[in-house]
């Protein structure tokens, strides 16, 4: 997308600019890493809410509780990845830590066959090993990435792991068709994607090391005190008052299917479309970044997905219906999601700088978790179309100090 073959014309001003207009190879293959990765992840997400709705019968509750798991089941561990990235100074260790740890998750769905507790716990060491590896694999990108372009840098890697995630759902889809109730053929599949994508980062990832006696030693209590910034704390503070308004996905999904008329089979390819938007809108929305500022995109993608949730609460009845909330769905994703990195990262101290994106991720995180167990309770004691409207009115509500609040970036290393 961005690999540029162009060569500088004339000016030192021109050649730069067409420097930061390359992608570094580190991204791509960062971006490949996860489109692995995220084929073997969304295999599983696109999967588990037909699974437990239709295979095991489970309810909104137990939905709910292990979709919030599968969002917040990570917030520790981004702390714990971030600290140790900066402390060692290699990134890509502690990135393959985490990578191998989802890879090997995916063995234990089979071994728990149709126990949700076990399931719960499959989860959870899955989104661990993604909370291990995010702050340094985004601190990588950072760090072979041009300040001007982290836009798009973090679009084209956000665009590849999309990639992955929109062939997730029709590889899991595929195989059911073709194996019917052996499910056992989904996650060992799964697994061997993901093992793909942790053999790439071993092998075709460089890692940029720094000489042990030009870093300074780093501290949890260093770490920490980054929210003694205000900027920071504010963004960090901001973002998860956002995620806490933030129904999961899968809600999104079972409204879609639901709210619009749409048969139970077509769950499993929910996600595809969602994804789609998200690949087309990545690179575009973080040109967009670059230009106008990360957070002006990343309060906008918000106010698409409170839209989305407004269209879900009317029920409106088909397929239309259905393609304009993952239109929405898409578009927040791409607005979003790597944008607040690429805002945050440029102004974080280089030795600090995978704790301070892990503690932002962490607040979305937890909070995200928050809001999904709290909108399953909410699904299950009204119904979705209450819920939505709800959480439509809360998230607009929270975009209102959200567009007031001026991100100077720049004041968060001073």
């Amino acid at each position: 997308m961005y690999l540029s073959t162009m060569r500088a014309t004339g000016t030192p001003a021109a050649a730069g600019r067409l420097r930061s207009a390359r992608v570094p190879a580190t991204v791509v293959g960062l971006g490949m890493v996860s489109f692995f990765t995220d084929i073997s992840a969304e295999m599983v997400a696109a999967f588990l809410p037909m699974y437990l709705l239709y295979g095991l019968g489970a309810g909104f509750v137990q939905l709910g509780l292990l979709d919030g798991l599968y969002t917040g089941a990570s917030a520790l561990l981004r702390l714990a990845g971030g600290h140790l990235a900066d402390r060692s100074a290699r990134p890509k260790a502690v990135a393959l830590a985490g990578y191998g740890l989802s890879a090997a998750s995916k063995l234990l769905f089979p071994l728990v066959g149709g126990a949700v507790s076990g399931i719960g716990v499959a989860v959870a060491v899955d989104r661990a090993g993604k909370g291990l590896r995010a702050a340094p694999r985004d601190a990588l990108i950072t760090a072979a990435t041009p300040a001007q372009a982290l836009g798009a840098a973090f679009g084209v890697h956000r665009a590849l792991d999309t990639a992955g995630a929109l062939l997730g759902p029709v590889v899991v889809f595929a195989l059911v068709a073709a194996v019917g109730d052996a499910y056992d053929a989904v996650f060992v599949t799964s697994f061997c994607l993901a093992m793909i994508g942790v053999v790439t980062l071993a092998f075709f990832v460089r890692d940029r090391r720094i000489a042990p006696a030009a870093r300074p030693r780093v501290s949890l209590r260093d770490g920490w005190g980054l929210l003694a910034r205000r900027p920071l704390r504010r963004v960090a503070a901001y973002a998860a008052m956002l995620g806490l308004v933030t129904a999961g996905d899968a809600f999104v999904f079972v409204g879609v299917q639901r709210q619009t008329g749409l048969g139970a089979a077509t769950l499993p390819l929910l996600p595809l479309a969602t994804s789609l938007v998200f690949l087309v809108a990545a690179v575009p929305l973080g040109r967009l970044a670059d230009r106008v500022g990360g957070w002006k995109v990343f309060v906008a993608g918000h106010a698409l997905l409170a839209a989305a949730y407004g269209l879900l609460a009317a029920a409106w009845q088909g397929p239309v219906a259905a393609a304009c909330v993952l239109l929405l769905h898409g578009l927040f994703y791409a607005a979003t999601d790597g944008v607040l990195m690429a805002h945050l990262a440029p102004y974080l101290p280089e030795h600090l700088r995978a704790s301070g994106l892990a503690i932002t991720q962490t607040g979305q995180a937890l909070a995200r978790m928050g809001g999904t167990i709290a909108f399953g309770a909410l699904a299950t004691g009204w119904d979705l179309g209450v819920s939505f409207v709800v959480f439509a009115a809360l998230l607009a509500a929270g975009l209102v100090p959200a567009c007031a609040f001026p991100p100077r970036g720049e004041e968060i290393s001073s």
